[in-house]
């Protein structure tokens, strides 16, 4: 009987130990913090989605590097500053947390308005507005032929030609940089012809409307100046100083007058090549009768002398830059000459006129020039062939500028003070001005 109690106790227990001995509950599943973003380097301002990949997690905090935080599941984010910011999830559930990283990158923004931009035009400053964010500096580049630039933050420009012109600005941090870019349309202002002004010791402009407007542009008082020359794409204004002997030049606004070359006799006429960066002037004959044609770069740099002659009296320089030929006239012995632009090879096309300017038109493959002798303007091809008259006028022509656009040769005379314009066969003769005092040198500012 004891056996049985004692079999039946024995199962019992086992049984109440199977009971009580079942496995117990699984531990929870740990959370595992996992996230992408639509991209990993943007702009100031930018908005970046972030999405949330985590699993078995019902909790998250966010932390994006820059002191804010969010507790969304997946928040889109903007970055008030540039920068390299570590952006941390932490995701809880009931396993516990995790936590994942990302780096992301934030470049400067880059914005600018213009000031009237409707309403742009040549030689009038522009006033630009940069609107960048989170650049340690700038770089603007104003899309001319001069390729001009600025690293001011807030810049003012002036184009001094008309057109269409790409302004790009380059906002940059030790993180990377970001271009805007933005068309502007430069709208033209009416043509002036610029002179010397020997009487009054200034360069002055004149109105070609048919008012005969003059204004003065900048004195120029203790120099003698003769030759003039513009260079539009850098907007320099060269002349000669025939008492000082010196050549200067000025921003065609008029600031920033100075002395790029001296130590001349008696400097004449001057011709730029501006494609080639130089700059050519003719002297007069200097103590041992040697007259000179020299060459530098168009600050003044790297001086040369191309052009030497015995006896002999240099006035007028012209340069054709697209036969890269140079001409010259010579008053003593009385000829307009030609040679290579470096000088070499200088050759008599035409013997026997005595004048002060030359002009070069590759349009129709002609020069012109004045004839003191004659008292006449004339035109003859490249080579010194076939000289013609087109007007008669009895005064020194200094002044001479030949207009590709509309065809029209302009002339000025200091011995009369007349200044006209006529057609390339001497026709439509119209004077822009009499009593212009003593204009010498003479460029069109269009």
């Amino acid at each position: 009987m004891k056996s049985k109690i004692y079999a039946y106790l024995t199962l019992f227990l086992m049984f109440a130990c199977v009971l009580s001995c079942k496995d117990e509950d699984a531990p929870a599943p740990q959370a595992a913090a996992t996230f992408t973003a639509d991209k990993t380097t943007a702009q100031v301002d930018e908005t970046i989605q972030f999405t949330n990949t985590s699993q078995n997690a019902t909790a998250f905090k966010w932390s994006f590097g820059d002191g804010t935080t969010s507790k969304e599941v997946s928040p889109k984010k903007s970055f008030q500053s540039s920068g390299t910011f570590l952006v941390s999830l932490v995701s809880t559930g009931e396993g516990g947390s995790t936590i994942s990283n990302l780096t992301v990158t934030v470049v400067p923004s880059a914005a600018f308005t213009v000031a009237g931009e409707d309403n742009l035009t040549a030689f009038t400053p522009i006033q630009f507005t940069n609107l960048s964010k989170g650049a340690t500096s700038y770089l603007w580049s104003f899309g001319n032929e001069a390729n001009s630039t600025s690293t001011s933050e807030t810049p003012t420009f002036a184009y001094i030609k008309a057109g269409k012109f790409t302004v790009t600005l380059k906002a940059i941090s030790a993180q990377g940089e970001t271009t805007f870019s933005k068309e502007l349309t430069i709208k033209p202002v009416s043509p002036e012809l610029y002179f010397i002004e020997e009487d009054d010791k200034k360069i002055k402009k004149l109105a070609i409307d048919g008012s005969g407007t003059v204004t003065d542009f900048v004195d120029i008082t203790g120099k003698v100046g003769v030759g003039l020359a513009y260079d539009d794409v850098h907007g320099k204004i060269y002349f000669s100083d025939s008492e000082g002997g010196k050549i200067w030049r000025v921003n065609i606004d008029g600031t920033e007058m100075g002395e790029i070359a001296g130590g001349f006799v008696d400097p004449q006429g001057i011709a730029l090549d501006v494609p080639n960066g130089k700059i050519y002037w003719a002297d007069d004959w200097d103590d041992n009768s040697d007259t000179h044609i020299y060459r530098a770069n168009l600050d003044g740099t790297e001086q040369e002398t191309i052009v030497t002659m015995n006896d002999a009296q240099f006035r007028a320089v012209a340069v054709d830059t697209e036969h890269q030929k140079l001409y010259f006239y010579e008053v003593n012995y009385e000829a307009v000459y030609m040679s290579d632009l470096d000088g070499s090879n200088p050759t008599s096309i035409i013997d026997g006129p005595y004048g002060y300017s030359i002009v070069v038109d590759n349009k129709h493959d002609k020069i012109y020039f004045g004839d003191r002798d004659a008292d006449e303007v004339k035109s003859a091809d490249l080579d010194g062939s076939n000289v013609q008259t087109i007007v008669p006028f009895a005064s020194r022509t200094y002044g001479m500028v030949y207009d590709e656009a509309t065809d029209k040769l302009y002339v000025s005379g200091s011995s009369n003070g007349e200044i006209f314009v006529t057609n390339l066969d001497g026709t439509e003769v119209t004077t822009l001005k009499t009593s212009a005092g003593t204009p010498y040198g003479m460029f069109l500012r269009k």
